[in-house]
């Protein structure tokens, strides 16, 4: 039988019986097939997670469409395998919409994507999954599962770094990684594409979703407008004095530039960032791109991908969903993720991840609490 890299430990028989989790776009439909062709018992399920789906897309934008689900069952009858839609947006709502809207009435800037992977696609997708007699749940990221000698399994970073998404995997434990299967983890995206057109599912040329896929039109500040009314407050410089005003401090994130409306320019000429959001004060304060130099930072709800770190540890660190990965020294202490960076990071704000790795290992993910900047604000 042909297996792919990663796959689980596979009973006696050698056949997994395996849920494919099909978004509707190219990926998950080339790994649904690349789990059939494993040998493997493989069934099909799109997640309905917007309770009011658009039929259709805006451009690459988006993932919950009635067109997305059509082309998952389309892509499951040209594989071959059984297809169910599973109405999760309640679930969706709750666990990833409301913590989105409420860490950003906090001053704090959610991941969505690694936030359901955490909630859905790795809890309550793979619990029904398992509650069904299913052995793992089969999803198109693009990343590797190593499995070692003693049984246990490594996740670690995709062949194709463009695609790679490990850093959005970073907060599946041991046990879920123990069923899970990433078949596309040791090949790029071109030969994903040219393999769904060889294969003849029609989804070989759609665009890749991009942004967040509960907000259609890419209007993140209408979307939390909408949800959380105006509120207006003074954007400060560094020093206290008032710039301009805003119409709510969760339209902006640390690092940002654009669109910050100032009434008068900086005194040496240079742009201005947004280097802190007080929801408590309603305000937003700007400063230089230096403001922004993070050099330590501390994260919380540590999450390991295998045996949990422990003492101090040399690993990189990605700190953003398409960030670089930097050196940096870490250490837990009472279950809070102390680290600190050998050269400074711009833009690092409260409610990102941090991802820590050993080589091309995930060590494991935390959430940013707070931060050191080599600048004060």
């Amino acid at each position: 039988m042909t297996d792919f890299p990663g796959a689980p430990t596979t009973p006696s028989t050698g056949r997994l019986r395996v849920l494919a989790a099909m978004s509707g776009g190219v990926d998950s439909a080339v790994a649904a097939a690349r789990a059939v062709e494993a040998g493997h018992e493989v069934t099909g399920v799109h997640l309905a997670l917007a309770s009011n789906p658009q039929s259709f897309r805006t451009g690459a934008r988006g993932c919950c469409t009635l067109e997305d689900s059509r082309d998952a069952r389309r892509a499951a009858d040209v594989i071959g395998i059984p297809f169910y839609v599973w109405d999760l947006a309640e679930r969706f709502r709750e666990d990833v919409i409301e913590d989105f809207v409420a860490e950003y009435a906090a001053g704090r800037t959610p991941n969505p994507c690694l936030r359901c992977n955490e909630k859905i696609k790795f809890a309550a997708l793979l619990d029904k999954a398992i509650a069904l007699g299913f052995d793992a749940v089969c999803t198109g990221h693009y990343a590797r599962i190593v499995d070692l000698p003693d049984g246990t399994r490594e996740l670690h970073r995709a062949v194709d770094g463009a695609k790679d998404q490990s850093y959005v995997l970073g907060v599946l434990d041991a046990e879920q990684l123990a069923h899970s299967l990433f078949p596309l983890g040791d090949t790029t995206k071109d030969v994903i594409r040219e393999e769904a057109d060889r294969r003849g599912l029609a989804v070989a040329k759609k665009p890749d979703s991009h942004d967040i896929c509960f907000i259609a039109d890419g209007d993140t500040q209408g979307f939390l407008a909408e949800r959380l009314g105006t509120a207006t407050g003074d954007i400060l410089d560094a020093d206290g004095t008032k710039l301009g005003e805003h119409d709510g401090a969760y339209g902006f994130t640390i690092g940002q530039r654009k669109g910050l409306r100032l009434g008068r320019p900086a005194a040496d000429g240079k742009p201005r960032y947004v280097l802190d959001i007080s929801p408590v004060n309603n305000t937003v304060t700007v400063g230089p791109a230096s403001g922004l130099d993070v050099h330590a930072l501390t994260a919380i709800r540590p999450r390991w991908c295998g045996t949990p770190a422990a003492g101090e540890g040399r690993y990189t660190a990605q700190l953003r969903a398409h960030g670089e990965e930097v050196p940096v020294t870490a250490v837990l202490t009472d279950d809070q993720l102390h680290v600190r960076l050998d050269t400074p990071a711009r833009g690092i704000a409260p409610g990102q991840a941090v991802v820590l790795y050993d080589g091309t290992r995930v060590v494991g993910s935390a959430t940013i609490a707070s931060t050191e900047r080599t600048v004060g604000v």
